[in-house]
């Protein structure tokens, strides 16, 4: 498992030191964000203060609307927070800019959905490179390899060929597991990734999480079965866009 490595020469001009982030992998401190609904103002995170260590396993519980996505999406520099500091490697994500950010979340963070989102008219294979496409560090020489080595670990590389919907939900999601780690990411970060699935179905996927992390992966899950996030290190609770619980599992 690769080391992300954020910080570049041209951003360290201005980023301020803050020593008890640089030993965290990820550092919130008082972070907000909000949205503009047509009732108002939606106060999605409200002040939240986090860290995760390089090699833990979190699952963030709590509620349907309790900021759980929301804090998924501005650790995976999806959407950008409104208030606060977020350090990700010990950088500043404010000071990273919208090029940047984007080739990190393609080279380090890896994202697997609930709904999958693979794209219905490419085959797995073609799915699965599709991270690879994007990266300015891994060789095109070594893309298929790369692709075909995702899908044997999550046991479907005899189905290159096959499309999403020939595929069950439990496969669906074992290939957007593969297309998440492809580029061999430091950071995975799941939002509700068996929401769609069985028990059987969920097991296997959270086994296959199991095996990342125990790879040296950072795992941030969000999930609201408490079973699931038995198989975490650490429970993050979360009630109206607040933190209210964090403990780690002894």
């Amino acid at each position: 498992m690769t080391t992300l490595l954020v910080e570049e020469p041209q951003y360290t001009r201005n980023v301020v030191e803050h020593p008890r982030a640089e030993r965290s992998l990820i550092a919130l401190d008082r972070v907000s964000k909000s949205y503009r609904s047509g009732h108002g103002k939606l106060q999605a995170l409200d002040s939240v203060s986090l860290r995760i260590e390089d090699g833990e396993f979190a699952a963030v519980l709590g509620p349907s609307g309790c900021g759980k996505s929301t804090l998924l999406a501005v650790l995976g520099l999806l959407e950008k927070h409104d208030e606060g500091e977020y350090r990700l490697a010990g950088t500043r994500v404010a000071d990273l800019g919208f090029s940047r950010s984007a080739d990190v979340r393609n080279q380090h963070i890896g994202l697997v959905f609930q709904a999958f989102n693979l794209v219905s008219g490419l085959t797995l294979l073609d799915n699965v490179l599709l991270p690879l496409r994007y990266s300015r560090t891994v060789p095109k020489s070594e893309h298929r390899a790369r692709a075909m080595a995702a899908l044997e670990r999550v046991g479907l590389a005899d189905r290159v060929r096959d499309y999403p919907h020939h595929l069950s939900g439990g496969q669906q999601q074992r290939v957007a597991i593969a297309r998440a780690v492809v580029t061999d990411p430091s950071l995975i970060l799941a939002d509700e990734p068996t929401g769609n699935l069985d028990s059987v179905r969920a097991a296997e996927v959270m086994d296959l999480l199991g095996d990342f992390h125990n790879d040296g992966a950072t795992i941030v899950m969000v999930t609201h079965d408490r079973s699931l996030a038995e198989r975490a290190d650490r429970r993050v609770l979360m009630h109206d866009g607040r933190i209210v619980e964090d403990s780690h599992v002894a």
